[in-house]
Order: structure tokens, then sequence, then C-alpha cells
């Protein structure tokens, strides 16, 4: 799938922390949050964060899916696919994606969807929900997909994860 013109890439990732966010089991992933994030944020080709408080170390943590503390989410936005997959596969942020396990409860389903928004529109959860749902129900198509979808996706393909892992 192309581009469209005049669009970006918003993606949706969403888990289940195996413990609360001030559990030391999960201590080292809240510690991280503010540096790859702010790291996301310096990328080229980052467009836009959903953002939490502010408080340090807790991400957007507050934004809980279906009223579950432990059940959080990232929402961002990108120019292009390519630099999507340049933070999330060639910066630290892998290091983080690789041991997710330890922090990340397996939910059994797909928790990653990214769909095309025309330039200047900052997606809600809601909405990336909904996408995620779709996906989940009627697989990839132009309204929410998966790396695979997209051909000009290439990275992904050495680090990716089976369809249940946590992210």
């Amino acid at each position: 799938m192309q581009q469209p013109l005049n669009h970006h890439l918003a993606e949706l990732n969403v888990g289940r922390l195996v413990a609360p966010t001030d559990d030391p089991r999960v201590a080292e992933f809240m510690g991280a949050l503010d540096r790859i994030n702010g790291l996301g944020k310096g990328m080229p080709g980052f467009v836009w964060m959903m953002e939490g408080s502010g408080e340090p170390g807790t991400g957007n943590t507050e934004a809980k899916i279906g009223g579950d503390p432990q059940h959080v989410s990232n929402l961002t936005v990108w120019e292009n696919v390519e630099t999507l997959e340049n933070f999330v596969w060639n910066t630290v942020h892998r290091q983080f994606y690789e041991r997710r396990t330890e922090w990340f409860e397996v939910l059994g389903e797909l928790h990653f969807v990214m769909w095309w928004v025309p330039e200047g529109h900052q997606p809600t959860l809601e909405e990336g929900l909904e996408k995620l749902a779709h996906l989940r129900k009627h697989g990839s198509s132009d309204f929410a997909f998966d790396w695979a979808w997209l051909e000009q996706a290439k990275l992904y393909k050495a680090g990716r994860c089976g369809a249940i892992a946590a992210e």
C-alpha cells in the first residue's frame, strides 16, 4: 500500500503491564519512558505523540484502556513508514522492544495497528482503538493495517514478533 498524498502514518500500540506502574517489576521500563519518548520526538520524521500529564517517568500511562491502570497505550504520528521503522528498529527503542515480555503480559490478540491520517490530524485513543478492533476482526486493509501490509516496510521483518506477543 502506498502512502496517500498529504497523509502521515499513525500507530497505536497497546499492552498490559505485568504489574502496576509503581511496582519494582516494571521500574526499569517506567524509568526509560522519558528517554525513549524524548528520543522518538527528536527523530527525523516524528510528527506527534499522545502525551500524558507530563509527570516524569509516566509517559502516557494515565490513558488507561477500559479503566484498567495496567492496560496502557502509545499513540504517535510519523511522516512516513520509513521514519517510524527507523525509530523502532535502529535506536535504543529496539532493545526495549526485544525485552517487552519482561514488562508486558502476552495479550493473545493483535496489539499494534497503523493507519493513514491527513497531515495535521492528531488521532484520539478512541480512534486508534477502533482501528485496532477493525484490524483484529477483518485483518489488514486500507482502513487499518500492520507492518506486512506496507510494501515499503523492510526493517520489521528481522525484528517482528508473533501476533500474540506483547509490544
